[in-house]
């Protein structure tokens, strides 16, 4: 008669043993888009307030996030009312809210193109004519010809080269 032993083949071990190793094979939900065969790992929901929800593969999730129409179902007046009751209640998470941590700006320009500006002495939404317009005043105003022996215009003058120069470059980055 045998006996069954307690102890684990691990030998004291327990880094030699997988991380939620189990015996049996790992379940894979597949994507509830008929005809898919990828993993189904976004959950979405079928319906507004509903618990029951689709798993999709992130491209069917992308294309049915796409399409999704939050107020399917309401009449105009009903669907303002919901928006301005949860624009009421969401207040903690006002547009934009979520570039608060990071600094000034909305997002759009880097911190380099945001030092430019203050170099250039403007707004950060200011149009790449604004920008031309006064990197041509500063430039004219801190010029070594026009200030031969001032070191200080010379390195004012360097100073909005470069920054013209950084925001020349992120506006041709920029998609049309």
């Amino acid at each position: 008669m045998a006996r069954s032993s307690s102890r684990s083949n691990d030998w004291g071990f327990p880094r030699w043993r997988g991380y939620g190793s189990e015996r049996g094979a790992t379940k894979v939900r597949m994507c509830d888009r008929h005809g898919c065969d990828q993993p189904g790992d976004c959950p979405a929901p079928k319906a507004p307030n509903s618990r029951e929800r689709w798993y999709f593969c992130p491209r069917h999730a992308e294309e049915y996030n796409r399409n999704w129409d939050y107020f399917a179902g309401l009449s105009a007046e009903e669907a303002a009312q919901r928006e301005a009751d949860e624009k009421r209640s969401s207040s903690g998470y006002a547009e934009q809210a979520h570039y608060g941590w990071a600094g000034p700006g909305d997002g759009r320009w880097s911190r380099d193109e945001l030092r430019a500006f203050e170099t250039l002495e403007l707004e950060a939404d200011a149009d790449f004519e604004a920008i031309k317009t006064a990197w041509r005043r500063l430039a004219k105003a801190n010029h070594p010809d026009v200030k031969p022996n001032d070191a200080e215009a010379a390195v004012r003058f360097q100073a909005v080269q470069a920054a013209f120069e950084i925001l020349r470059r992120a506006e041709e980055r920029r998609p049309r």
